[in-house]
């Protein structure tokens, strides 16, 4: 897991102009992990506890393939297609996604726990995902060493595919 941070460093201050205006300025440091921006505040201001994190895009694609397979095993759904046009969607979307179901278990493990390196995206295990669980996990170290070769290189990483 790859973790990055900027910092905006400094003392708090709090500045009164002369038209009665107020300007607050508190040191901060984002933090990108797993994705996420996360905004950490300087000692002695508290946040809220049980701020609910919003789930990753592949965590989205995995609870819907999960629900879309279990809907097409319980009978609820004839085929992908149906819940293609149930849903108002791409087929190949909704066949993208479910294969996600295919993963080895420790891969939608990290993918759960957020433990996967930031460098594999959606579109890399979503199409032409091999079924062989030693080879995905191949595919997840190659995507990962890839970009950073490239990033080594001076490229820039690429955007997000989904």
């Amino acid at each position: 897991m790859r973790m990055t941070t900027v910092e905006f460093p400094g003392v708090p201050m709090l500045m009164r102009a002369s038209d009665g205006g107020v300007t607050v300025a508190i040191p901060i440091r984002i933090q990108r992990y797993s994705g996420r921006r996360h905004v950490v505040v300087p000692q002695g201001i508290t946040t809220p506890v049980n701020a609910v994190a919003s789930p990753t895009a592949l965590q989205m694609a995995l609870a819907r393939g999960h629900r879309w397979l279990r809907e097409i095993e319980s009978g609820k759904a004839r085929n992908l297609a149906e819940i293609a046009d149930r849903e108002k969607i791409d087929r190949s979307y909704v066949s993208r996604m479910v294969n996600m179901t295919t993963l080895a278990p420790d891969i939608q493990a990290a993918i759960l726990d957020e433990t996967l390196p930031e460098e594999v995206v959606l579109f890399d295990l979503a199409i032409d995902t091999p079924l062989c669980w030693q080879a995905q996990r191949q595919l997840v170290a190659t995507v990962v060493a890839k970009v950073r070769s490239d990033m080594g290189a001076g490229k820039t990483a690429p955007a997000a595919q989904t």
